[in-house]
Formats: C-alpha cells, structure tokens, sequence
C-alpha cells in the first residue's frame, strides 16, 4: 500500500501547501528532524519545550479540510491552527515525551530510543508504511468521533482521499476504515511501539475540536486505550496547541 504517499500529501497540506494567501510560511520540518536525528545519533538534550513548528499557514481545503471538518460549519479558529502540527508529527510526539520526562517527579530514566520506537520522520521502508496506516486510521477515527460523517460526506472525503492517488489495496483499506467501529482500543493496538502510541494521539488531538463533548470523550478513551499516562496526554496535548508558537 502506498499509505506514507498519501500520508506525505496530507502533511503538505497541513504545512501549508494549499495555504491561505500570503500565509505560506510553512514549516521547517528538514531543521527539525535534523535535530531530531542528531539526538538519536547521540543521545541529544533535553526538549526545551518548542516544537520549531510554524502554523501560521492554514488549509484552503482538500482531503484534510474535509477530515478536520470544516465541512460540518465548525468554527475553524483555533482548531485550524493546529493543523501545523500534523506537518512534524513524530517530532513534535517525541519533544512533548521529552518534556514530560524532564517535569516528571519521578526522575524516570531518559528515554531509551531503541524501546521507544523512532519517529515517524525516521522511519524507512515497511516500518515508516506500518506507522503511515497507523497515523491514517489515528486521522479517519478522529473524523469520525463527533459522528456527523453521513454518506455525503463520506462521499466527498472519499473523493478527495482519491485525488491523492490511493492504490487499489489502500483504497479498500481506508473504505473498511469507515466501516469499522469507532473502537479506541482497536486503535491502540495497532500501535507499535509508545513512540506510535503518541504520534496517534497527536493526530488525533490535531483533528478534533476539543470543545465538542463527543470528541473529548473519544480522546480520553483514547488516552486510557493507549495507556498514556494524563501528565503525558496533558503534554502532548499542550505541544499540540501551542505548535503555532
């Protein structure tokens, strides 16, 4: 399946490919997995708590504009905004890791890169297309969780989703996608390492609007399902809504 092609143009767009215009500043991903790597070459330091990640650019439209749901008359507004942040999602997963580590009273040891799982960014070959599904049915069930998707949207997602250029195998599996249940636990289990587990949380904080009842429950099924500690989530969740800063 060719999920990372599908994945790649989606982030594109939330980097500010389709932009507003004169908002296209985009983001400086290559710096940050630069640094990124350089941390998995040799330990790296401490977060400082910023994820370098520039959202000010935000969607025109598209397949992510439809998932996100601008399509159900949502007041985009902050939400919008944190778009940005599914542009670098294992960077900003592993720095808002790296920040919970660094406040925990518990003075855990620092991370192990090798039990943790590298970032998407990462990743190569079948490992980084494994997470690309992963962060992809993090992405539908996100849109999903308020429960407005009704066949005419899901037409028009399918639509869009298709313009990307799904292969034939790719294809079926986002349909089943909008099939399944809407199952947290389901979700976590298709996590493949606790570096996983926080990307699908990003995403899936990215996604939704917090605000709607709905939605905040499926993020705390989902937190419990991935067993992220609440300090943690509350992190992660922080990264996510100050990755405009």
């Amino acid at each position: 399946m060719n999920a990372m092609n599908i994945l790649n143009q989606l982030m594109k767009q939330a980097s500010g490919g389709q932009g507003q215009p004169g908002k296209s500043r985009g983001t400086d991903i290559n710096r940050m997995v630069g640094e990124l790597a350089s941390q998995f070459k040799g330990g790296g330091s401490k977060s400082s708590g910023s994820s370098g990640i520039d959202v000010k650019s935000l969607l025109g439209g598209g397949a992510l504009g439809l998932m996100v749901g601008s399509k159900r008359g949502r007041k985009m507004g902050g939400t919008a905004l944190k778009y940005g942040a599914l542009a670098g999602v294992g960077v900003l997963a592993w720095k808002a890791y790296q920040n919970y580590q660094s406040q925990s009273s518990s003075q855990a040891a620092p991370a192990n890169n090798i039990q943790e799982g590298q970032p998407l960014e990462q990743l190569q070959g079948s490992a980084q297309e494994q997470r690309g599904l992963e962060i992809l049915q993090a992405m539908i069930m996100a849109a999903r969780a308020d429960g407005h998707v009704d066949a005419n949207e899901r037409a028009m997602l399918t639509q869009e989703i298709e313009s990307l250029g799904p292969d034939d195998e790719l294809h079926a599996w986002i349909q089943q996608q909008f099939d399944a249940p809407l199952d947290a636990s389901t979700l976590a289990r298709s996590a493949d390492s606790p570096q996983a587990s926080r990307e699908i949380y990003v995403v899936s904080v990215a996604m939704i609007d917090d605000q709607n009842p709905m939605e905040r429950a499926w993020l705390d099924q989902l937190a419990s399902a991935l067993k992220l500690e609440p300090p943690l989530a509350a992190e992660l969740e922080r990264q996510v809504l100050n990755a405009n800063r």
